[in-house]
């Protein structure tokens, strides 16, 4: 944001907020109906709306719903089949945790963290044996990255049982099921100019899972490294700033 900022642009962060148990009825397409296209329209112009993983899914539904200058989308889901075989995996932990979750009323961030390790145990696994050998700032931010990732928000009940069973197990997106706003959002509907980046390299969200807009780059980083990576200025951050430029 800082960087974003320092290039000559306005930018602000939406922060979605701790979510309470009195807000479980409040879904995905909620959250961008109720909270994304109102904000988008206090602006005196149209926004650009970049969005990360699951917030580019919503940034593209927001784009078409709302009044909005592009959009610029980074390792989101939209043909959610190509999580392929893994979401058996997702349905089982799901039908676990949906009794308790609907208890709660919020999906806390643990029944997410497992349904991204089922993606890939091994890799899971070996990224803790690999901390064993780490020392000095390698280790430091290890234990960073895994504090972060570990201490989201929750999601209120009605957003995990939208993302779960819609999203990931229905494939409302890839299938042209999704409604919001009273629309049907099918990214050829666009009516402002998109990006997409695509990570070949991403476990979270795979390259068979993107969306396949017309205008695409395609990285080598992972799911996070492709953002907060080494690399991240020169396959990311640079490239968005050049497709900026050329909007109106």
């Amino acid at each position: 944001m800082r960087w974003i900022a320092q290039q000559g642009y306005h930018a602000w962060l939406l922060d979605w907020g701790e979510a309470q148990p009195t807000d479980r009825g409040l879904d995905i397409s909620g959250h961008i109906e109720r909270v994304l296209i109102p904000l988008m329209r206090r602006f005196d112009t149209p926004p650009v709306l970049v969005g990360y993983c699951l917030g580019g899914t919503m940034s593209i539904a927001a784009a078409v719903s709302g009044a909005c200058a592009g959009t610029a989308v980074i390792a989101a889901p939209w043909h959610f089949n190509g999580y392929g075989d893994t979401r058996g995996d997702i349905a089982s932990l799901w039908e676990a945790a949906q009794p308790g979750c609907e208890q709660l009323g919020l999906v806390p961030i643990e029944v997410l963290q497992t349904g991204f390790w089922k993606l890939d145990p091994a890799r899971t696994i070996a990224k803790f044996e690999a901390f064993a050998t780490m020392s000095g700032d390698e280790a430091a931010m290890f234990v960073a990255m895994e504090d972060w990732a570990n201490s989201g928000a929750p999601l209120t009940y009605a957003a995990g049982a939208e993302l779960f069973e819609q999203l990931i197990l229905a494939d409302a997106p890839g299938s042209g099921k999704w409604h919001v706003a009273g629309k049907t959002i099918d990214p050829e509907t666009l009516p402002c100019p998109a990006i997409e980046f695509v990570s070949l390299a991403d476990r979270i969200v795979p390259a068979a899972t993107a969306i396949g807009l017309s205008n695409r780059r395609e990285l080598g980083a992972g799911h996070v490294g492709m953002v907060v990576g080494s690399r991240a200025r020169e396959q990311l951050w640079e490239p968005l700033r050049h497709w900026l430029a050329t909007l109106p």
